[in-house]
């Protein structure tokens, strides 16, 4: 029994017409608009993504507009004598050129003598030159006059994925269309109708992860496709494609999400580490994670559910997730996947680098689920734990620890105190939020120090500031720390401030000399960021910084003997007098 021929995918379901063109509504449109209107252009240029239809389009419209019996909408009828003649390859009238590796002079000129010959069956002679930008500019040049003015049955068609390297004199003698890039939807549809045609089943998750590899293009879709029917045998599931792609499976990063919103590190650490032995890159598994959480962004509102370009069950799977995780651990996880992404390449401990990243998430959404206000426990001196707000309608009743005597800076209150019961117990206005570890032990000395406070001055701050004295070790310690701040490609910025050193003024204050006005306006405009971070390095909530600009020193110039004999003839009229009757001369 003799095998039929095998031919891929992406040979043997190639569109015939244009209404089989997948993806290009509007564009097939227009050609075949112009087809039937007979408003023909003398050269066209197709330019696009690669496996978009390109040269396939180039096909076709050659092949309609050379049709003997053309139907109504401008699409070929596939019967008559030149139709058949350009299925089977044997036409006279349309030529293809690749430009890749015919891209010489010579070679343009020997189509221009090809031009001259006008065709022997139907209307038009087409030139089909695909990859068009791989032409020499002595190539381009030789072709110029011929594209502008061609005979009246000549019509070029060029193809090009880079239209950038089209020369404007090129651009302005066609007619460009620009083709779009395959949506994911479009690229899943003609899978499924490519896998229905030769009997293979296929899950619609899988048809989406080879729409995504494919990247837009519908050639690069079927090349895959066909090779996962060759490792599945004709089954395509989810799990074979993403182990034959080597793609990590999405269901990894459902878990790690569920093991965010749950606080659970350890678990978020073992995950990391089943994915790593799988031998795939800490790098890309943050790159997939960054993916994920936007798409958990983008499902929870409907107005933005379009973006999501998957299968109906992953979608619903991502907006049952989305619904469950706060609005700001979303937005918290994204840039701390992103700074993870970032400083990834440069990092000498990469896996440190990741697993950072997800103790970082982790403690975003512990911090969302503590507090519904979106606060995290690492602010916790942020938030007034003990004292309310006094009111005028309620006096001061707040008692006063014997070693803590009231002072006279005390404000005498005019209105009587009447005597109350018994004291509110404060315990519901004392509990605290949970604390993260960079705040351990500071908790009891803000809050003891802002209940002393609030009873002596009966206001509301619930904390004392730290006023550490400064020292020059110090300083410099904290200045190097907040230069460890700056952005990585703030290389140049950096160095300008290593070469700044502040010098300490009194206990809460340092002087930083600068060189000109320039630099002093960048150090003031980042001053609030200077001082945030220093202020917690030197433990000192009053630290400031009074910028000085230095005063330019002339630089004494060295003058040579004829330029000093000349100063001093300036000065006193003898000097010149002198020289001359003793006959010097200064070289």
């Amino acid at each position: 029994m003799i095998k039929e021929e095998y031919i891929v995918s992406a040979l043997k379901y190639r569109p015939l017409n244009f209404d089989s063109v997948v993806g290009q509504r509007s564009l097939t449109t227009t050609l075949k608009n112009a087809i039937g209107s007979g408003k023909l252009a003398h050269a066209y240029l197709f330019c696009g993504p690669r496996g978009v239809g390109k040269t396939t389009c180039a096909r076709i419209f050659a092949k309609a507009i050379n049709c003997f019996n053309p139907q109504d909408g401008g699409e070929p009828c596939g019967q008559c004598e030149s139709c058949q003649a350009f299925d089977q390859q044997r036409s006279m009238n349309i030529h293809e050129l690749d430009a890749a590796s015919n891209n010489s002079v010579e070679d343009i000129r020997e189509l221009c003598k090809q031009v001259l010959i006008p065709p022997q069956t139907g209307r038009y002679k087409v030139f089909i030159i695909d990859e068009v930008h791989m032409l020499s500019s002595a190539a381009f040049n030789a072709f110029l006059k011929t594209l502008e003015e061609p005979p009246s049955y000549v019509i070029f068609i060029l193809c090009t994925t880079e239209k950038h390297k089209i020369l404007p004199t090129i651009l302005s003698r066609c007619q460009v269309y620009d083709f779009q890039r395959m949506t994911t939807q479009n690229t899943i549809d003609h899978l499924m109708y490519v896998a229905e045609k030769e009997g293979y089943t296929a899950e619609p998750e899988a048809l989406a992860l080879i729409a995504e590899k494919a990247d837009g293009g519908m050639r690069d879709a079927l090349s895959i496709f066909d090779q996962m029917v060759s490792f599945s045998g004709g089954n395509l599931t989810y799990e074979s494609v993403c182990q034959n792609l080597n793609v990590l499976n999405q269901e990894y990063y459902f878990q790690l999400v569920d093991h965010f919103l749950a606080s659970r590190v350890p678990e978020c650490l073992l995950l990391l580490n089943e994915v790593l032995q799988k031998g795939f890159d800490g790098g890309n598994f943050v790159a997939g994670l960054a993916t994920h959480m936007r798409n958990l962004l983008v499902s929870r509102d409907a107005v933005t559910l379009p973006l999501l370009e998957m299968s109906d069950k992953m979608r619903a799977r991502y907006q049952e997730q989305a619904q469950r995780s706060p609005i700001r651990f979303i937005y918290k996880a994204l840039k701390f996947a992103n700074d993870c992404d970032q400083a990834y390449r440069t990092s000498r401990n990469k896996r440190l680098q990741v697993e950072l990243c997800l103790i970082q998430c982790t403690q975003a959404a512990d911090a969302d689920n503590a507090d519904a206000s979106g606060r995290s426990p690492s602010d916790a001196n942020a938030i007034k734990p003990v004292i309310k707000k006094e009111t005028s309608s309620q006096p001061t009743t707040a008692p006063v620890a014997p070693s803590q005597p009231v002072t006279a800076a005390q404000p005498v209150k005019s209105a009587p105190v009447e005597p109350a019961p018994a004291q509110p117990a404060p315990e519901p206005q004392r509990k605290l939020p949970k604390v993260s570890f960079k705040h351990f032990g500071a908790g009891k000395k803000e809050e003891d120090a802002g209940a002393a406070n609030a009873t002596a001055q009966g206001t509301s701050e619930s904390e004392s500031p730290l006023l550490e004295p400064i020292n020059g070790e110090k300083l410099t310690a904290a200045w190097f720390a907040f230069i460890g701040t700056l952005p990585h490609d703030s290389v140049a910025l950096a160095q300008r401030f290593k070469g700044l050193q502040p010098a300490v003024k009194d206990d809460n204050t340092a002087v930083l000399a600068v060189s000109n006005p320039q630099v002093q306006q960048t150090v003031e405009s980042m001053m609030p960021q200077i001082l945030g971070t220093m202020r917690q390095a030197l433990r000192n909530s009053e630290f400031r910084i009074e910028t000085k600009l230095e005063e330019m020193q002339e630089v004494a110039k060295s003058y040579s003997a004829p330029e000093m004999l000349k100063m001093m003839q300036e000065q006193n009229a003898g000097v010149g007098e002198l020289v001359g009757k003793l006959g010097l001369a200064f070289d």
